[in-house]
């Protein structure tokens, strides 16, 4: 994927601020641990937890800027698409897939269509959440925090393993440049990372530093000497996983930050690291202009094709055997407006699409409550949402990941009953 085009100043004050905190060379992830010690020296931060796990390794691809869900599944049923968006809407003799009457997949995630037609790649249309918003900032904050009307500030990803019992220096692990903090802020052990070969403990990238905190804090107390240890052992684990890698089945990853970071998640998984859930950012999506129509050299096909090349190049990679232990969804904080704009893009809106991908999810379809794009339907200009989407991951999280009641993840929501997923 290409260098993002941003498109609104919110956007850009964001992209900034992280590249600010990892052009210091301190990786951000959960919880007070080592950035006490050495400050900006260290790349790594982790905290604890305890117990084992059984389920899915969960891979959480967070689409930064606002996923425009009707492009990728387009309502190809829906005259009101075609009417909001005479520029810009997918033909309906371009779309691949679908389920044979009002979804089409974009013809830009054409890699993935074996998965989808095979039954493992499946979608969710007119998902949003609670309290909408158009601002990058609260409606990242909230989709991450996903806890609404509380008190409760840590993300659900940490209180996922938390619930789960997840253990291991390698339980958690979030890969790429812009990295989701909040997911995975919180108590619960998590390493951040911009690459697994890159993966380093030291002052200014010569100087090993792993020996001397071993040394320093080996008659600390263990509330002081618990990070540096973790640590320790976070790199130790790694050691495997940093081999000589060759991806398996001919898997070919695009050269781009999202096949790298999806590469380095499979590393870890065939290295057998304990990983339990791996969260990856993936930028660009925020289309204000230069959405385009459903061509190569189109933004919006550009973007869904790395995508879509990424993700099967992970699923060729690790293979069928494996993929029957993953499961892969995405998210984004807010979808696009329905109506296209004067610059052939789509303004922050609100109802989206997300995507679910493994051998436990029941696929080839396209799931949710449609509303329909009728002027009538909309609210105040968007897709409205109809399935709150983290009832879309508490399925997932029951049935793929051995999460009981959903309270302690997402408080006062229910799992949704579409089926979309197969029990363990």
């Amino acid at each position: 994927m290409t260098a993002p085009l941003l498109c609104c100043d919110e956007n850009e004050k964001l992209q900034l601020t992280r590249r600010g905190v990892l052009g210091r060379g301190l990786a951000v992830g959960a919880g007070a641990a080592l950035t006490g010690l050495a400050g900006e020296a260290l790349s790594t931060n982790l905290a604890f937890a305890a117990g084992a796990y059984t389920g899915d390794t969960l891979v959480v691809v967070s689409l930064r800027g606002g996923f425009d869900g009707l492009s990728a599944f387009a309502p190809i049923g829906d005259a009101d698409y075609y009417r909001a968006r005479p520029g810009i809407a997918v033909p309906k003799a371009k779309v691949i897939g679908g389920d044979g009457g009002m979804f089409g997949l974009h013809p830009a995630l054409a890699p993935l269509l074996p998965q989808w037609t095979a039954g493992k790649l499946a979608a969710v249309h007119a998902i949003g959440q609670p309290d909408p918003t158009r601002s990058h900032f609260a409606a990242m904050e909230a989709m991450e925090n996903a806890a609404p009307g509380t008190s409760i500030r840590s993300g659900w990803l940490d209180r996922m393993l938390g619930v789960t019992g997840a253990s291991g220096p390698l339980a958690a692990v979030s890969l790429g440049d812009a990295m989701p903090a909040r997911l995975l802020a919180g108590p619960a052990a998590d390493v951040s990372m911009k690459g697994l070969d890159d993966f380093t403990l030291s002052a200014d990238g010569k100087k090993p530093m792993a020996a001397a905190l071993r040394a320093m804090y080996a008659d600390a107390p263990p509330v002081l000497a618990g990070p540096a240890l973790a640590a320790d052992r976070a790199l130790a684990a790694t050691t495997t996983a940093k081999a000589a890698y060759t991806p398996a089945n001919g898997a070919v990853y695009p050269d781009s930050d999202l096949g790298g970071a999806l590469r380095d998640v499979a590393r870890l998984i065939k290295a057998k690291a304990g990983l339990v859930t791996a969260a990856v950012d993936c930028g660009d999506w925020d289309m204000h202009q230069g959405l385009g129509p459903a061509v190569a050299g189109q933004r919006m096909y550009d973007n869904l094709h790395d995508l879509s090349t990424a993700l099967a190049a992970f699923v060729t990679d690790l293979g069928e055997q494996a993929m029957k232990s993953v499961t892969v969804l995405t998210i984004s904080e807010f979808g696009r407006r329905v109506a296209e704009n004067g610059s052939r893009g789509v303004d922050h809106g609100h109802g989206n699409a997300m995507m679910l991908l493994g051998g436990g999810i029941r696929g080839g379809r396209v799931y949710g409550d449609w509303p329909g794009l009728a002027p009538q339907a909309l609210v105040a200009g968007d897709l409205a949402a109809t399935t709150d989407y983290r009832s879309v991951i508490g399925e997932v999280l029951q049935k793929r990941c051995g999460v009981g009641a959903l309270d302690s993840v997402f408080p006062a929501v229910k799992p949704s009953s579409f089926g979309l997923a197969a029990a363990r």
